[in-house]
């Protein structure tokens, strides 16, 4: 499944895989996202893998969301709901999952990375959900409790209701990533290197015991999907396309 856009190295136990859309700081396609579904279901019952890293091509991104334009010959909510199965398998895999983040990390690119296990950063690094102020749309309320998971409730609200994006160092301190680091991929040799020496039954073990937690605590309510569909039926969202694709400010309603 490797390609232009989603290219797949494997090494020793290793599995990396760098999302290579620089020009569109690595926002993801239908095709990306595929891709990385195959890979997970690849993933899922592959022994031999013992550890996967994701990371952004051209040092400016990780992934800077979604290809909206994508949305425009598709169902969204349908979209939407292919997008959370694949987190879901990327957050059920038995491997050590690393988001190697250097740049943007917004949006789609912030559902991936909240999905992996550890997450790793540059200095220069930003996290956020800033759809508000650019699509008019929500996100999957599961999307929504995995980052809370992660960078706890207070800080998502803020990402979330102002549209601002939060620094490497603000993430650092509420334990969002585990290290922010100017030599990225000294710091992922590391701790690569220290995950192949650790015992796998262990990390197995730990692995399957949060899944099951992640599962109970962070169910969708039962009006999510309904919710979802007039928001993307919505005024707001077809504003925001709109207005993402011809470069202007979008003007929401109330």
């Amino acid at each position: 499944m490797s390609t232009d856009e989603l290219q797949v190295q494997r090494h020793d136990g290793v599995v990396e895989v760098t999302f290579n859309r620089p020009e569109r700081r690595n926002a993801f396609t239908s095709a990306m996202y595929a891709g990385m579904r195959e890979l997970c279901d690849e993933l899922a019952d592959d022994t031999s893998v013992r550890v996967l890293v994701l990371r952004g091509a051209g040092g400016k991104a990780f992934a800077a969301g979604n290809e909206i334009s994508d949305f425009l010959d598709r169902d969204a909510v349908a979209y939407e709901e292919s997008i959370r199965e694949l987190l879901v398998a990327l957050f059920e895999l038995p491997q050590v999952t690393i988001a190697a983040v250097d740049g943007a990390c917004v949006g789609g690119g912030l559902a991936v990375a909240t999905h992996c296990d550890l997450r790793i950063a540059t200095p220069g690094s930003r996290f956020g959900y800033p759809i508000a102020r650019t699509l008019g749309n929500a996100l999957s309320a599961s999307i929504v409790y995995r980052c809370v998971a992660v960078f706890g409730e207070s800080l998502t609200r803020e990402m979330l209701l102002t549209s601002r994006l939060t620094t490497a160092d603000r993430a650092f301190a509420v334990g969002a990533v585990m290290s922010v680091t100017d030599d990225l991929d000294t710091e992922l040799d590391a701790v690569v290197a220290g995950l192949l020496s650790a015992s796998g039954v262990t990390m197995r073990a730990t692995k399957a015991q949060l899944f099951a937690r992640a599962e109970v605590l962070e169910a969708p309510p039962s009006f999510d999907a309904a919710m979802l569909g007039e928001i993307y039926d919505g005024p707001d969202f077809k504003e925001g396309v709109r207005a993402f694709l011809a470069k202007e400010k979008p003007a929401f309603g109330a």
